[in-house]
């Protein structure tokens, strides 16, 4: 069935059909807006993106499950990476009238999976009409105990950079996707299912031992820079330690360039931080608890807010924050 046959209002009947109700939520979806009660003691965290089909992602290579998936993915990411709790979605999609219901209500699938097991609800968005591609906005907020939320600012000379996880694994993927081979499943799922950090970004904030965080969206060296540029610091990355899987590492073997992608490729939605040198200890157990790699990959400098990169013969290089850019003119199709 097409879109146009079944009408936006009956797509909004289908899909509130299929929401819960939450905590905190006194009006949902069917009103003006949500009307949300957040207790006493806690912060408000809002998160919102846009993705545009031919700039995000790409229907010939991705599902619309999981691109509904995704697209809350990165949202969660951004709650978690100030070490906040989601609690409510709101999508607005824009799509032609010729889409295919089926296609929508797949994408609601991915959508509302990785939400529900997150704990959070739908509670609003909107729907129209688009002359071509699809764009989705997606909005999720989230709390955080009053004085607990972790900025990107705080970062003091002396402090071990880490990073979850293994990176370049989604830009690497993508990368195949596009020259239409056989691509790794390991390495499809993590660029089609990113793993939003959320448990880890809580545990991470009740240690109160992080000074800065911010998830890896733009790239290591860009996400990193943002953390340099708001604390007014200096850093030094040690591309040796980068983290790798083993099917990242089984690539780079053959093509030593390939670490550009781990270094600058986008999509990795890992937690990069920073803590003092005193409080590395108690870092680390936190991810060994969790099962969650925590690895140290450089420290903080005094200085300017500028970010060097040491090779494995400890050679220096100073390196400008680079990552994807929505409005470079060499950025073609999006990092998604």
């Amino acid at each position: 069935m097409k879109l146009c046959e079944l009408g936006e209002f009956e797509l909004i009947k289908r899909i509130k059909a299929r929401v819960g109700h939450g905590s905190g939520i006194l009006r949902g979806i069917g009103d003006d807006a949500a009307q949300l009660e957040i207790e006493p003691g806690f912060q408000l965290l809002t998160s919102t993106d846009l993705l545009i089909e031919k700039s995000h992602f790409d229907f010939a290579w991705t599902l619309p499950e999981d691109l509904g998936y995704k697209a809350v993915a990165v949202n969660l990411s951004d709650i978690a990476a100030m070490g906040g709790t989601p609690r409510y979605l709101y999508l607005g999609l824009a799509c032609p009238g010729s889409a295919e219901v089926e296609r929508i209500e797949a994408f609601m699938d991915g959508a509302l999976e990785l939400a529900e097991n997150h704990g959070v609800i739908l509670v609003g968005g909107d729907t129209c009409s688009s002359p071509g591609p699809w764009v989705i906005s997606v909005t999720v907020e989230g709390v955080v105990p009053a004085g607990r939320a972790i900025g990107r600012d705080g970062a003091q000379p002396g402090d071990v950079i880490l990073v979850s996880g293994t990176l370049g694994d989604s830009a690497l993927g993508l990368s195949l996707l596009r020259q239409g081979g056989v691509v790794e499943e390991a390495l499809a799922m993590r660029h089609h299912r990113p793993q939003a950090r959320v448990e880890l970004g809580q545990a991470l904030a009740e240690t109160g031992c992080v000074t800065a965080m911010i998830d890896i969206s733009d790239g290591t060296v860009s996400d990193l820079g943002h953390i340099l540029q708001a604390s007014g610091a200096a850093g030094i990355l040690d591309v040796p330690k980068l983290p790798l899987s083993d099917a990242f590492a089984t690539a780079l073997r053959n093509r030593p360039d390939l670490v550009e992608l781990a270094l600058a490729g986008g999509e990795d939605y890992e937690l990069l931080f920073t803590t003092a040198e005193e409080d590395l200890a108690v870092i680390l157990a936190v991810g060994k608890q969790l099962g969650i790699p925590l690895t140290p990959i450089g420290k903080i400098r005094s200085g300017e807010p500028v970010l060097y990169l040491r090779d494995a013969s400890g050679h220096e290089k100073s390196c400008l924050a680079h990552g994807f850019d929505h409005f470079s003119p060499t950025s073609g199709s999006g990092a998604s």
